[in-house]
């Protein structure tokens, strides 16, 4: 989802930085949907090559099943947090995507909620939104390659569930989500601590619509209106606050997807009545999807990482 980095140190005055660059660390090849619901909840992760085109493979099974689950990386690590299983969830887990594996606790989030959007700056994983006995404008942190609990970072501008967030190198941007149906986006610098500034609105009003992102290009496809289940996919520049912008159209209207990319091409997978299918786009590009290929178990709600 954000670019690949190279740490550096530039002396004892300055500390540890961060270089964000294209053709830094490893390229991004791997995209890897856990947990959902299919119409229980269910532990699966499986994975795909992104620049291909095939049908995922089984890649291990999450620490606990649960769907309405949110999730980010850094290109190396995957993580996924919240989630609904006779209630909601607080688990943080994750895996290394370039093996396969079952996941490992990660820590806990800190409260239990479902579902979250998550982003990242390839150093630190934000979780934004979610629902325990209301909406939540909660947002945590964790940084990805040190388990432990999630750390308050702000409050988003509207409190909501069944948002996804989409981000680059050091901004994070929340779009939609129920509270009821909203059209809302909002961001953060994720290097920072602090509330969420607003950004701009989406095309339309709507929750549970899905993000995925290039280093510059943050993109939202689907949803729900409240009424009915939407095709459309909107983009954003996401270090240029402003309303969204129609993109093209999903093969037909879904909602609950789960999305990954290798910064060029974005996979949404699964969705609504616990769709097999994966269709793709060229993110620098504006056009509809094309077709996939499908999960190794049809779902919904599950969560998207990439590396």
């Amino acid at each position: 989802m954000s670019l690949p980095y190279l740490q550096f140190y530039l002396g004892l005055s300055n500390g540890l930085n961060t270089l964000h660059a294209a053709g830094a660390g490893a390229a991004i090849t791997r995209g890897i949907y856990g947990g959902g619901g299919n119409p229980t909840v269910v532990n699966t992760i499986d994975y795909i090559t992104i620049a291909t085109t095939g049908n995922a493979i089984d890649f291990g099974d999450l620490t606990q099943s649960r769907n309405s689950i949110g999730a980010t990386d850094d290109n190396s690590r995957g993580v996924w947090a919240a989630g609904y299983n006779s209630g909601a969830q607080n688990t943080i887990d994750y895996v290394t995507i370039s093996t396969t594996g079952n996941a490992t606790d990660f820590g806990d989030l800190t409260e239990a909620r479902y579902p979250v959007g998550g982003a990242s700056n390839n150093v630190r994983g934000v979780f934004g939104g979610g629902y325990n006995a209301g909406f939540k404008n909660t947002i945590d942190y964790i940084t990805i390659q040190t388990t432990g609990n999630a750390t308050d970072f702000g409050d988003l501008t509207v409190a909501r569930d069944h948002l996804d967030a989409v981000d680059d190198s050091s901004r994070a941007v929340w779009g939609g989500g129920e509270s009821p149906p909203t059209n809302t986006m909002d961001y953060v610098t994720i290097a920072t601590t602090g509330n969420a500034t607003d950004f701009g609105d989406l095309t339309v009003a709507r929750y549970y619509a899905s993000g995925l992102s290039s280093d510059t290009r943050g993109v939202f496809a689907g949803g729900h209106d409240g009424y009915n289940t939407l095709n459309p996919i909107d983009y954003i520049t996401i270090q240029t606050t402003g309303n969204a912008t129609d993109f093209g159209d999903l093969s037909i209207a879904k909602h609950q997807m789960a999305g990954v990319s290798d910064l060029s091409r974005g996979c949404y997978a699964g969705g609504t009545n616990y769709y097999v299918d994966i269709e793709y786009i060229t993110i620098a590009t504006t056009s509809n999807t094309t077709d996939f290929g499908d999960l190794t178990q049809g779902r919904n709600t599950a969560g998207g990482v990439d590396g």
